[in-house]
């Protein structure tokens, strides 16, 4: 049997305040393949941090601790920081909210993607610039040695949003956490982009985390969803089989996504009371 790609046991993250310690993710735990799996959940469930634990990048006073957490064999919990930051990017990268705030608006776009590159790899600058020009086309971007002399302020959101991939995945990584990778984005470019990353994944069998709130998105692009809510798991299940999840909570998030044809007078809203956040 193949090991897993991602092995996450009991994850915990706390952050200090007046009256002790808040723990905001309490004890989550799953495995990941070469698959794609979703986390949803409402904002401030506990997803986003989930996913910037694993590249750990949430720093003090926020404390993280896990009973395991292993990538490839690798126990990333006791990884010293520099060996990290050689495997963060180049091995497991991260796709961001928003590129208006993830992108340098002082570094042209080529520059930031082949730094991307440069950073785990020695090329001579003709070949680095080739790889940045060829990434640029495989996110379809049109007129790509065009596009790569722009800066990111020259670029509408859904090309800045292809350029955040380009970046993630130009040195091939073997994970991409995409953390709410179309929020930023009007609705006719969501799929396109949603497609893109689908493709890409699938091209060179990598695994996948999509981190969303949106239940139709995840149940269309991934094979496995968590539903998280108050920083735990409440419920996994095949992406095919989410309309007959049974928890109480992923029942009130079902219900609560409007309908093409509404034939309710008002959208249902969670009763949190019936399921006590556990």
């Amino acid at each position: 049997m193949t090991a897993p790609l991602l092995e996450l046991a009991n994850l915990r993250i706390a952050f200090p305040t007046p009256h002790g310690p808040a723990e905001v993710v309490k004890g989550v735990s799953f495995t990941l393949g070469r698959e794609r799996l979703g986390i949803v959940g409402e904002s401030g469930s506990g997803k986003s941090l989930t996913g910037r634990a694993i590249l750990r990048l949430i720093r003090p006073p926020g404390r993280v601790s896990a009973e395991r957490m292993v990538f490839d064999g690798i126990d990333l919990a006791v990884l010293p920081e520099r060996a990290m930051r050689n495997l963060r990017g180049a091995r497991i990268s991260m796709v961001m909210q928003d590129p208006k705030f993830s992108l340098n608006p002082v570094m042209s776009v080529g520059d930031q993607i082949a730094e991307a590159l440069r950073a785990h790899e020695t090329l001579p600058r003709r070949d680095l610039r080739a790889r940045v020009v060829e990434m640029l086309g495989q996110v379809q971007i049109n007129d790509p040695e065009r596009v790569a002399r722009l800066y990111p302020h020259q670029v509408s959101g859904g090309m800045g949003q292809r350029v955040m991939i380009a970046m993630m995945l130009i040195p091939q990584p073997d994970l991409l956490i995409a953390d709410e990778p179309t929020s930023a984005l009007d609705v006719s470019v969501q799929a396109q982009v949603l497609d893109l990353i689908d493709g890409l994944v699938r091209k060179n069998s990598m695994g996948l985390i999509l981190i969303s709130h949106d239940l139709d998105l995840v149940a269309r692009y991934c094979d496995r969803i968590l539903v998280m809510s108050a920083g735990r798991v409440v419920e996994e299940c095949a992406a095919g089989g989410l309309a007959g999840a049974t928890h109480p909570y992923t029942r009130g998030l079902i219900a609560a996504v409007p309908r093409m044809i509404e034939d309710r007078d008002e959208l249902p809203v969670l009763d949190r009371a019936a399921w006590n956040g556990t």
